[in-house]
């Protein structure tokens, strides 16, 4: 096992193996299955793993050590969050003679189905229908039980959309393109579909458009990074792109019943679209969303309390969000 300190390298499109690289934190307890499933799921191409720990406390570099030996370790030396843990990979894997031809970030507690990887790599820079090429490319998300659909593509924020989820809720407005950022058509999900962004679970990203966008936005603890990534990438003519033949599975984290992080990912949505668009808007968005959560503080949910709080404090969306 190598173990290295992140540096400054961008990749080199076309050259070397597919670069697997994966975020830990305290990530033990999820790390076998998910170095088991490695082999099947990347069936098929040549490839090196790279973990980007950040810190952990749980002897999840001491288990990487012994169950992959040949992984390149990166110790960031801090809980540096989720966009800093895939630059560091990042720049590690570009350190790599002959550096690395495509990337695909993973959630530790992803397995992925057998080949799923070549199927979103052979889509990456491929035209798409509409314009673009593919730069990023995603499977479709199961549930733990391996049945059930995680929807996991989304349309880019807008206060129609933040306003009809305050409304109508996201499986309901996502019937509708104007009134949810969540795609809740079933045909979506059964073919090739280009998208705004999708979750980041799992996400095959092209050298090409690595090479374009840099460095993942750091200035997002957890929470609206790969969202920035794949806007930005599709403002430089990268789509992001659903490829059905790729599958997965997602075991998920807490942020449905954890107050700390659902304010966290509350809070980042609103600073994203800040970012993007001006002040009306984003207070006319913020607004939208503190519907959102107010309406179900109501009805008993902790974690929308605490975002709610959090949308009013004049300085919540002024601070850069941690841990």
């Amino acid at each position: 096992m190598q173990s290295i300190q992140p540096a400054a390298r961008r990749p080199e499109p076309g050259a070397g193996p597919v670069a697997v690289l994966v975020v830990t934190w305290n990530s033990a307890g999820v790390l076998p299955e998910f170095l088991a499933s490695l082999p099947a799921g990347m069936a098929g191409l040549d490839w090196r793993l790279v973990v980007a720990d950040n810190d952990s406390a749980d002897g999840t570099v001491e288990l990487i050590r012994s169950l992959a030996p040949d992984a390149t370790v990166v110790q960031t030396g801090r809980n540096a969050g989720y966009a800093a843990g895939v630059n560091a990979a990042l720049a590690a894997a570009a350190a790599w003679e002959g550096g690395f031809r495509a990337a695909l970030v993973c959630n530790p507690d992803v397995r992925m189905g057998q080949g799923c990887a070549k199927v979103l790599v052979d889509a990456l820079g491929t035209d798409a229908p509409g314009g673009g090429r593919v730069g990023i490319s995603v499977p479709l998300l199961y549930e733990e039980d391996g049945r059930t659909l995680l929807l996991s593509l989304r349309r880019e924020s807008q206060v129609t959309r933040a306003l009809g989820e305050a409304v109508l809720g996201n499986r309901r407005a996502g019937r509708f393109p104007r009134w949810s950022e969540m795609v809740t058509d079933p045909s979506a999900y059964e073919r090739a579909t280009v998208a705004d962004w999708a979750t980041g679970a799992l996400m095959a990203l092209s050298g090409e458009c690595l090479e374009a966008c840099g460095d993942w936005d750091e200035s997002f603890f957890l929470y609206s990074e790969e969202t920035e990534y794949c806007l930005r990438a599709r403002d430089l003519g990268f789509v992001t792109r659903l490829e059905p033949a790729a599958t997965a599975t997602h075991l998920g984290g807490d942020s449905q019943v954890s107050p700390r992080l659902w304010t966290l990912l509350t809070l980042n949505r609103v600073r994203l679209y800040g970012r993007r668009n001006g002040a009306a808007a984003t207070a006319a968005f913020r607004a939208a969303v503190l519907l959102r959560e107010t309406s179900r503080a109501v009805l008993g949910r902790p974690a929308s309390l605490a975002a709610a709080k959090a949308l009013v404090s004049p300085s919540a969306l002024r601070a850069t969000p941690g841990p």
